[in-house]
Order: structure tokens, then sequence, then C-alpha cells
């Protein structure tokens, strides 16, 4: 009986696990770049019976039958098909076309990888992410740039002082991973390199199958919002399923309990 109760309270306590990862990527749906995450359960200490046990119609029940001691969220890997692409009208919008990371620093020093391309030119000139963080190989823009073009193999031309003339400032580079689903997230759209990642391949747009970069442009979350919708109605099925499994144990200790006083 007591084992019961211990399956129900690792499924209640994974099934909010879930719950809350479902509202997170909900919650992110509007997000640049955003990764949305699932998790993967697997059974806790699974026991086999080892011989048949009679059941009071005669029969049996079969050996060897596993019985499970509850179930536990192993991982939340994050999904890394890639969103819409959507046009905005701000010349540092940039969306990566396939496979890909942005590099970024970090204000400590760190090195950073992320797919949303939503930067801005710090006062310093530095093209930075909305956090500040200094796009890597730094790309300085001069204080006199009328217009900044980014070619789709990742050139940076700006136009100074109403010159017809471009000039080259800088190439944007990506990373790539052998196992992207390895990165590990640290917040701020931000993702860190980890030995189940392998470390990055860097290159060029257009090169090597890394994906080209499109200008004026943003990658959304790839959040599937009707499919999240459809996990949360399942998730809370289950945990009702499980909230009344519990009940029905603690019914049967109390009958057995009257029963024991009786």
């Amino acid at each position: 009986m007591l084992r019961q109760f211990y399956v129900g309270a690792t499924g209640m306590a994974s099934f909010e696990k879930i719950m809350t990862n479902i509202t997170n990527n909900v919650s992110n749906s509007k997000t640049v770049g955003y990764k949305s995450t699932r998790t993967e359960l697997e059974n806790l200490f699974p026991q086999v019976l080892a011989k048949a046990v009679e059941k009071q119609d005669g029969t049996s029940a079969p050996a060897n039958l596993e019985l499970g001691s509850g179930v536990r969220i192993v991982s939340t890997p994050k999904d890394f098909r890639q969103g819409a692409i959507s046009v905005t009208n701000n010349e540092f919008d940039i969306a990566i076309n396939g496979e890909g990371f942005l590099t970024f620093k970090t204000a400590n020093g760190e090195i950073a990888y992320s797919r949303a391309g939503n930067l801005n030119r710090d006062s310093d000139g530095s093209v930075v992410d909305p956090n500040g963080n200094i796009l890597q190989p730094q790309i300085s823009i001069p204080q006199n740039t009328d217009k900044v073009r980014i070619a789709s193999d990742g050139n940076v031309y700006v136009t100074l002082n109403q010159e017809t003339q471009e000039r080259v400032i800088g190439q944007i580079q990506l990373a790539k991973f052998m196992n992207p689903a390895g990165l590990e997230s640290i917040g701020g759209n931000l993702f860190r390199q980890t030995t189940s990642s392998g470390d990055p391949v860097i290159g060029l747009p257009g090169q090597d199958n890394f994906g080209t970069i499109s200008q004026f442009s943003l990658e959304s979350s790839n959040v599937d919002i009707i499919g999240e919708m459809m996990e949360m109605v399942i998730t809370q099925r289950a945990f009702d399923i499980i909230t009344k499994a519990i009940q029905a144990g603690e019914g049967m200790m109390k009958s057995a309990a009257d029963i024991a006083r009786a």
C-alpha cells in the first residue's frame, strides 16, 4: 500500500515540473529566437516479479512482470528546430537561415551563443544584444554612419557622411555544434557550451553548411502553442488521475484500519 503512495508522489512531483515547463514555453512564445524545451521521463527502480502470483479466479499473473516504483524527469532538452522568420524595419535585426549561432562575450568575459538576432549599437558603437553582450568578433559602427547593410554572407557594410561608396567594417561569424541539444541555457536567450554539446565549429555564413544571414529579419520562437495547450490538458488529466489513485489508497487504508479495530 505504501508503494502506491510513493509512486503517486513521484508522479505528482514530475507532472508539476512538466506543467512548469509548458508554462515557460507558452510565456516565451513571442520571445525572439526562443527554443522550446520538452520533458523526458524515466521509470524509477523497476522491480521484476520473479514468480507467478495466483489470482482469486484460479488463474495466475505471469512471472517476470516489471513493476515500476515511480517516475522522474531525466532531462529537459531544447528543441532547436528553426522558428518562422519575420520582417522588421530595424537595420540591426538579423535572422539565421539554417544552422549556426551568434557568438557573444558577456559582462564577466564568458563566451555564450544565441539564435536571437535582435542586435543594436551601444554608446561605444559596438554591436551588442539587448543585454549589452558584445557580438564576437567585435564590430564597431562609426559615429558618422548613415546606413548599415548586412549581407547574407555576414559582411557588414556602412555608408558614411552621405557617401555613395560602401565600406566593409566587419564580418559576422557563426558557430555550430555537433550536439546543440547539449548546450546549457544561462538565461537571456544565451547558451553555454558543455561536454555534451562539444566544441564550437566557427565558420562564415553560407559556407560549409552554415546558415545565411537575413537583414531586417528576426527568427521567431519555435513554440507550438496548440501543441503546448494539448500537453497542458493531458498533464492536468494525468495529475487528476494520480490524485484519485492516492485518494483511493487512503480510503483502502482507512477501511483496513476500521476492520482491524472491529
